[in-house]
């Protein structure tokens, strides 16, 4: 199943329900905060199966790093030739060393957060709307302040 796109679908329709100067109903108010609240839980959702494999990834080239750093470190030889001998004396933490780098240059480390990147810009958006967003999509309507 692809990710829906946040083109149109819910965006504008929420837009114009918080437009406190719109001549639209309540009912048709609360029908586009739904229908806002279900495009962002279902992009949020979607997000999730990706955001797990990238978390999966990091997790093992992390090990496999800190598991390579460890024999690196504690082999004799180590301190007994050059950098780079012993770099190529070690090729499994010199490859996963490498991958690891690769991977925070690719971005992983925002690929790992999507979900929560996505919930926090969208609850910079609603607070000028009195409104929140817990991390799932889900919106959190607050109460009016009472401007006196």
């Amino acid at each position: 199943q692809a990710c829906p796109t946040a083109e149109g679908k819910g965006v504008v329709a929420a837009s114009q329900t918080i437009d406190s100067g719109s001549d639209m109903n309540s009912l048709e108010q609360a029908e586009d905060l739904k229908a806002f609240e279900r495009r962002l839980t279902e992009y949020v959702s979607c997000l999730q199966p990706a955001t797990g494999r990238w978390r999966m990834i990091l997790i093992v080239v992390s090990v496999c790093t800190a598991t390579g750093a460890w024999n690196w470190l504690i082999d004799p030889d180590t301190q007994k030739v050059s950098f780079f001998s012993s770099l190529w004396n070690h090729p499994f933490f010199t490859i996963s060393c490498i991958t690891l780098i690769a991977l925070f240059f690719a971005g992983i480390h925002k690929r790992v957060v999507a979900p929560s990147i996505i919930a926090a810009r969208c609850r910079t958006v609603l607070a000028e709307y009195n409104m929140s967003c817990d991390d799932t999509g889900k919106l959190i309507l607050k109460p009016r302040p009472n401007i006196q």
